[in-house]
């Protein structure tokens, strides 16, 4: 909000969360039943035209943000390079309002005005009218207004709700009160209305002019400079006639300048140009590379992944997997999600972050985990994450983060430079963590990996008896173990311990025998599903990352805000420490060693249940 709420600054169907969009079936049952039941020749174009062209503007929307969020994570032209917090998500979460309040507004007018009722789909004076009155009395009046909003008393009442956001967005654009939202559209209505009433309007070009500002408010508010210098070397004059990202991103920065709606030439009149408008559009635009210093390589779990990615629905991303109820209502696109992703033939950056002076990217594998678990599409992803850690090692990247065994790239290039990291030192660190004090004995349940064999170790150094029912198990483990710790593995047929270390695994028929009260810890990256509600479910090994780790507005799969995963945490912590080798394979950095670092750094532990959870609280 505002730093001073003024009149009409909530939007009239706030509380109604996404139910809102019922406020349009009437409208919308009303606009399709007449053109169905209609003439050719009486047919209500305009009307019937709102509902197709809302969901147009939404997905036209939906693909800005999710370019925008690519290319600011590449970062090549990115232009304010400072941090993009869950405050402003959650501040923009609404961006679609003003789509609906179109739609609304399109509604009430096609119904109160008959002549709005005949209009032809296409009318080429109706065009170059609306031009010619966008270029005079809305982009004139719009600059004044906008001046206005900027004194102090409009400014902390309504206008401070959108410069609140610094670093900006395509979506940052349409962030506004109600009531200035409704003073825009009032000035947008002027060549609309015109048209419209003097029978030259056209359906073509009435919601040709909305794609138009949503076009230029996106365009505008883009982080990243994309408008290419040839246009302005071809037609000089262009640079009265169109803004750029890096123009208005100025007005964000500086406040007092570049007031201009879309046509810089209000400002060049008046005197309110910034005068590094044209260097730091040079300088943007030119780029500057910037290495990563870790690279972390992930992949997506599910279908459902897709959409808790960065680049995907923002409102979505920014709440844990397991909380966005919602998410359930977009399973049934999930085909097409893995459409997406399968043709899509690399890894693409996903997230930029910056810790201190650490540049942290991660890229996404574009696979999910059941394509693992085929000798092809384990192949593939292979072949993907081969290329992926060449590409990282040419950025000059010092730690890469594997979620898998990454031994076989370093046995292939043996004087690799960027350092494997599989995390699982980190990871068993923070399963330790979890585990009750004065815990004497846990069951181990899942297969043979090296992050269970870690953990048996560690366990038993620390001489905690590590029960087993499964004979593979624990049988692996007596092999990979020193002999003198041997004697704290047991196998069991027992399934009394108060303290469960699970697997990806761990079926319902096993969780029944159980006692109540007992402690499921996972040590693997998927949490079991909780079918007890008299036991006690733990957290996935994550740690808190340090408040001055910038860029962070995405929850981590099922984690909470500003938690992230132990196996990507070791790969920065890896490079916060500039060790030099590889976690990976056979290879253990060392428990002790990567959590005393990790705490060094800032990280904290995370635990779901327990005092580490009063941590995580006031670390959010």
């Amino acid at each position: 909000m505002a730093t001073k709420p003024g009149p009409l600054s909530r939007w009239p169907w706030q509380d109604l969360g996404n139910y809102k969009y019922a406020l349009l079936a009437p409208w919308a049952a009303r606009s399709t039943y007449r053109f169905a039941t209609s003439g050719s020749g009486e047919r209500d174009l305009l009307g019937f035209a709102v509902l197709p062209v809302l969901l147009l503007r939404l997905l036209y929307s939906q693909v800005w943000i999710s370019v925008s969020r690519h290319q600011t994570a590449r970062s090549k032209h990115r232009i304010v390079n400072k941090s993009l917090d869950f405050d402003q998500v959650d501040r923009e979460r609404n961006w679609d309002d003003q789509i609906l309040l179109t739609a609304l507004l399109f509604y009430v007018v096609n119904a109160a005005a008959p002549v709005a009722q005949v209009v032809p789909w296409w009318n080429s004076k109706g065009l170059v009218v609306a031009a010619l009155l966008h270029v005079g009395p809305v982009e004139f009046l719009y600059y004044w207004l906008h001046r206005a909003l900027h004194h102090h008393w409009l400014y902390s009442r309504y206008h401070s709700h959108h410069h609140a956001s610094i670093v900006t967005e395509p979506i940052t654009s349409v962030i506004h009160p109600f009531a200035e939202e409704a003073a825009y559209f009032a000035l947008f209505a002027i060549p609309l209305l015109t048209i419209v009433t003097t029978g030259i309007g056209s359906v073509v070009v009435a919601n040709g002019y909305l794609v138009y500002i949503d076009f230029m408010n996106y365009l505008g508010h883009c982080n990243f400079e994309l408008v290419p210098k040839l246009l302005f070397d071809v037609f000089p004059p262009l640079k009265y006639l169109m803004y750029t990202p890096s123009f208005h991103s100025l007005h964000h920065t500086q406040f007092r300048t570049n007031y201009s709606l879309f046509m810089p030439l209000y400002d060049y009149l008046y005197g309110t140009l910034d005068k590094s408008s044209d260097d730091l559009y040079e300088r943007t635009l030119h780029g500057r590379e910037e290495a990563p210093d870790v690279v972390h390589l992930t992949h997506l779990a599910t279908p459902d992944s897709v959409f808790q990615l960065r680049l995907g629905f923002a409102s979505l991303a920014a709440a844990p997997l397991a909380a966005a109820a919602r998410l359930r209502l977009l399973r049934a696109v999930a085909p097409l999600a893995r459409l997406i992703t399968s043709l899509l033939g690399t890894t693409f950056r996903s997230e930029a972050n910056r810790l201190d002076k650490l540049s942290i990217e991660t890229w996404v594998v574009p696979r999910y985990t059941s394509q693992y678990l085929s000798k092809e599409g384990l192949y593939a992803i292979g072949r993907l994450i081969e290329k992926a850690v060449a590409d990282a090692e040419a950025s000059g990247a010092k730690a890469n983060e594997l979620n898998r065994n990454g031994e076989l790239y370093v046995i292939r290039k043996p004087n690799l430079k960027t350092m494997i990291v599989d995390g699982t030192s980190l990871a068993v660190a923070a399963v330790l963590h979890m585990i009750p004090q004065g815990t004497k004995d846990v069951l181990l349940l899942g297969d043979e990996s090296k992050v269970s064999t870690v953990l048996a170790t560690a366990l038993c150094e620390r001489e905690i008896q590590v029960q087993m029912v499964d004979k593979d198990l624990y049988h692996c483990l007596m092999q990979e173990l020193r002999p003198e710790l041997n004697k704290h593995l047991l196998l069991s047929s027992s399934y009394s311990s108060k303290v469960w270390l699970v697997g990806d695994k761990l079926t319902d028929q096993e969780q029944r025998k159980a006692k109540a009260g007992v402690h499921f810890v996972p040590y693997s990256q998927f949490p079991p599903e909780a079918a007890r509600e008299d036991c006690v479910y733990h957290s996935t090994p994550a740690v808190v990352v340090p408040g001055s780790l910038e860029n962070l507005h995405a929850c981590e799969n099922w984690l909470p805000r500003r938690v992230m995963s132990a196996w990507r945490a070791a790969g920065i912590v890896h490079a916060l420490e500039m060790w030099d080798a590889h976690e990976c394979g056979a290879r253990v950095t060392g428990v002790d060693k990567a959590w005393r670092a990790a705490l060094a750094h800032g990280f904290r532990p995370y635990d779901r249940h327990g005092a580490a959870a009063a941590v995580a609280k006031q670390q959010e």
